[in-house]
């Protein structure tokens, strides 16, 4: 039988079927997807919807009698972004769970299938809701459709905020849902909100359904989603706060800077063109429920060891690297490799801080090449047995007193912000000038363009450097530089500009 044209007959012997008995090696990406322990009084709708907000959907099959589904979608990409979404995440009709995986077949034939006419009648129905404002007939009851005059703007809450979130994080969230339009975020009642609005209600309706409740980063940072009494939003700055992606004409209001192009590199967006992999959705896929693989990359869901790649070996460290990553996150093991002195291996404590410092290090530039970061297929970085030749490439930081995250609830995790040319230093002498630490930096191959102390409190300064680039080198070199009388410099990225 051709594998690529499923009949009647593939499924009336349930050869797809027996497959399924838990040790089924996983068959390479498809744009064909077989569902599984799907609700016997489940609708070929109620189906559809579980692939809508990844793409079109181009042909159904339901064999309610074996209680699965073949779910086709227009492209590969569209069902790899599916199944590494679903995957860490089970989705669920009427309640049940249902498990999603590529079938053997490469397309769906069913032209010849009888009792086909109730699914290419839903297909037809989700084509017009798509390229009309139409709600979805049979959609899940207690999901609640999408109503006439439904708002196109959610409003959402962020509880248990460990990690913090920005703008550009909920925009990479929610854009695998449609154009996002405008985003306004504030803080209210001591908790961070969003409003957000998309060019359509029914993308509203989709994403509230698929990340309500959801965590961003792993058991923190969870999104509460309900729709807005607002049916339009007003941005009248385009800064850090809010957004609206249709005027780049905007005024920053603030003071702040919009955020420059190269912020997309530091949010997930410069992931090297590997097979699967779905650049802008990066984070998105990973990010939800923080225990998400990263589509492209084999690293496994909660994986916290990083492989690091194109480096300058001349310059980098362990130490280096250790200070760094160390920006995002508590940094246990560094290794570069003996063999290949351009890539290295970091592991940090957790699966979400390894997130963040990919997110925001891959595509930065240190010593003249372009870091990549991404998840090592390793789980943990082994450490050198006793006579082993090493050269000091691999050290262990788990006991260093840098860490900049050990306190649950610290302060540090609330200043967590990309790589800027402007560095916030803090724990400075009282004895120590202007002068001093200007110097330190151009000792250090800096440019320093401008320098302030802070009104408030003289411990603390912020210093404007050439280049992105010079101020990752500088934090590197001169965190935890001994400024004397007991006060060791403590340095990080600042989101002001002076």
């Amino acid at each position: 039988m051709n594998n690529s044209t499923p009949s009647a007959g593939v499924y009336a012997n349930g050869n797809d079927n027996k497959k399924f008995k838990g040790d089924r090696p996983p068959c390479s990406p498809s744009r064909v997807l077989h569902l599984r322990k799907i609700p016997c009084d489940v609708t070929e709708a109620e189906v559809i919807s579980l692939g809508l907000p990844f793409g079109k959907v181009t042909n159904l099959l339901m064999l309610k009698g074996k209680s699965q589904a073949f779910l086709e979608m227009a492209s590969e990409e569209a069902a790899v972004t599916m199944v590494n979404y679903y995957t860490p995440v089970t989705p669920h009709l009427r309640s049940q769970p249902v498990y999603i995986q590529y079938s053997n077949h490469r397309e769906l034939k069913t032209d010849n299938l009888p009792n086909q006419a109730r699914a290419q009648a839903a297909l037809q129905a989700v084509s017009a809701v798509q390229s009309g404002n139409l709600s979805l007939p049979g959609a899940p009851s207690n999901e609640g459709t999408v109503l006439p005059g439904q708002s196109p703007v959610l409003r959402i809450i962020i509880e248990n905020l460990f990690y913090p979130v920005t703008l550009e994080v909920l925009h990479q969230i929610f854009s695998k849902f449609g154009t996002v339009l405008k985003i306004i975020t504030f803080t209210k009642n001591n908790q961070f909100q969003a409003l957000l609005q998309y060019a359509d209600p029914l993308n509203a309706h989709y994403a509230k359904m698929a990340l309500d409740g959801q965590n961003i980063y792993n058991a923190c940072c969870t999104l509460r989603i309900d729709f807005s009494k607002l049916t339009s939003l007003n941005v009248k700055y385009n800064n850090d706060k809010s957004r609206d992606f249709t005027r780049i004409d905007l005024p920053t209001g603030d003071g702040q800077p919009p955020l420059e192009p190269p912020m997309a590199a530091a949010f997930g967006l410069s992931v090297p063109a590997v097979p699967g992999a779905l650049g802008p959705l990066t984070l998105t896929s990973s990010a939800v429920t923080g225990r998400m693989g990263i589509p492209g990359t084999s690293g496994m869901p909660g994986n916290s060891v990083l492989l690091v790649t194109n480096l300058n070996p001349d310059f980098i460290t362990p130490h280096g690297l250790f200070i760094l990553f160390g920006v995002y996150g508590d940094v246990h093991r560094v290794k570069i490799m003996f063999n290949k002195k351009e890539n290295a291996l970091v592991q940090m404590a957790d699966a979400s801080q390894a997130q963040l410092a990919m997110n925001h290090l891959s595509g930065q530039r240190l010593y003249g090449k372009v870091l990549r970061a991404t998840l090592s297929k390793h789980q943990a970085v082994q450490l050198p047995r006793e006579g082993q030749e090493d050269q000091g490439l691999t050290k262990d930081f788990s006991n260093s007193p840098l860490h900049r995250f050990k306190k649950p609830g610290s302060k540090n995790f609330q200043n967590i912000f990309p790589p800027s040319a402007t560095l916030h230093l803090s724990n400075i002498p009282p004895s120590v000038t202007m002068d001093d630490l200007k110097n330190l930096f151009i000792d250090a191959g800096c440019s320093v363009k401008a320098f302030k102390f802070f009104q408030k409190d003289r411990k603390m300064a912020l210093i404007q450097l050439g280049s992105v680039e010079e101020a990752i080198q500088a934090l590197i070199e001169l965190h935890n530089h001994d400024l004397g009388e007991n006060h060791h410099l403590r340095v990080s990225f600042s989101k002001s500009t002076i």
